[in-house]
C-alpha cells in the first residue's frame, strides 16, 4: 500500500509520527463513455465558459468567488499555511465510548502505522484504548478539508474512521412514520422467532457483490455474440396478511435447515 499522507497522532502532550493509508476501495467496474454511432471513446475537455478555448491543466487554478464575478485564487500552500499545524496532525480531543455513536455518522476508514520513531507511542495508545474500551473522537485535515474521525483499536492495529459532522446528517422529522399501535403482538413474536433463526456470526468476507457478478456475467455473454437473457423483475408487492407471510417464511427457513 501507498501512504497517503504522513504526519502525527496526538493526545494530550503525546505525539506519535504516523502514516496514514486508505482502508477502502472501491469495488465497481470501470466503465468508459462511448459515441453510440461507432463507439468511439468520449474525451472530455476543460473548457472557458466565456470563450469556449480548451484550457491546459497547468493553467487551472482554484478560487473562491468572493463576490459577484470576483475571485480570489488560492494555492496549494495556501490551503496548507491556513492551519499549518492541523495539515500535519490528528489532533484526539475527546475520548468516548464508541457505540455513543449514531451509525449515520461513519463514512470511511484509514489506517495508520507508526512512523520509524513512533511505534513504542503507537503501541501505548492502542493498548490503552483497548482497556478503556474507549475511542479517541479526532480532528484532521486531509485533501484540503477539515474532517473529523474517530481514533479506535483493531487487532494490533489503529484505526482511524472519518465520521460526518452534525451539520451532514439529514434531520428525518419531516418523513411520515408508523407508530407501535401498526403491528400486533402475535406478529412481533413471529417476527422476532424468524429473526433469532436467521441470527449468526458477522463474517463480512460472507457477502459478496451479486450484482457485479451478474453485470460481468453479461459482458462477457455479449462479448461472445450471444444475447443475455434478461432476468424476471419481480412482482410488485402486495398487501398481505403479515401473520401469514411469517408463518411461510419460518416454514422456509426450517426446509433450508433440514
Amino acid at each position: 500500500m501507498r501512504a497517503m499522507w504522513s504526519g502525527s497522532i496526538s493526545f494530550g502532550l503525546v505525539n506519535i509520527p504516523v502514516k496514514l493509508y486508505s482502508g477502502a476501495q472501491s469495488n465497481s467496474l470501470d466503465l468508459d463513455m462511448l459515441r453510440k454511432s461507432d463507439l468511439c471513446p468520449i474525451k472530455y475537455l476543460r473548457v472557458c465558459k466565456f470563450d469556449n478555448k480548451e484550457v491546459p491543466y497547468e493553467e487551472i487554478v482554484k478560487g473562491y468567488e468572493y463576490s459577484d464575478g470576483e475571485y480570489i485564487v488560492l494555492t496549494d500552500k495556501d490551503f496548507e499555511n491556513a492551519s499549518l499545524e492541523k495539515t500535519h496532525l490528528i489532533d484526539i480531543v475527546d475520548f468516548i465510548e464508541e457505540k455513543e455513536i449514531d451509525t449515520r455518522y461513519f463514512e470511511k476508514p484509514y489506517y495508520l502505522e507508526p512512523d520509524k520513531s513512533g511505534p513504542k507511542a503507537y503501541a501505548l495508545l492502542r493498548e490503552a484504548l483497548k482497556r478503556s474500551g474507549k475511542v479517541g473522537v479526532a480532528y484532521y485535515v486531509l485533501r484540503n478539508r477539515g474532517s473529523l474521525g474517530i481514533v479506535r483499536p483493531l487487532g494490533d492495529l489503529l484505526v482511524l474512521n472519518q465520521i460526518r459532522y452534525a451539520e451532514e446528517v439529514r434531520d428525518a422529522a419531516e418523513l411520515k412514520l408508523p407508530g407501535d399501535e401498526q403491528v400486533k403482538e402475535q406478529e412481533v413474536a413471529l417476527a422476532l422467532t424468524l429473526i433469532d433463526q436467521l441470527t449468526t456470526k458477522f463474517d463480512p468476507g460472507k457477502y459478496k457483490d451479486q450484482y457485479i457478478d451478474d453485470l460481468k456475467r453479461m459482458i462477457e455473454e455479449k462479448a461472445q455474440g450471444r444475447q443475455p437473457v434478461a432476468a424476471k423483475a419481480p412482482p410488485p408487492p402486495k398487501v398481505a396478511d403479515m401473520m401469514a407471510l411469517l408463518k411461510e417464511s419460518l416454514k422456509q427457513k426450517r426446509k433450508e435447515a433440514a
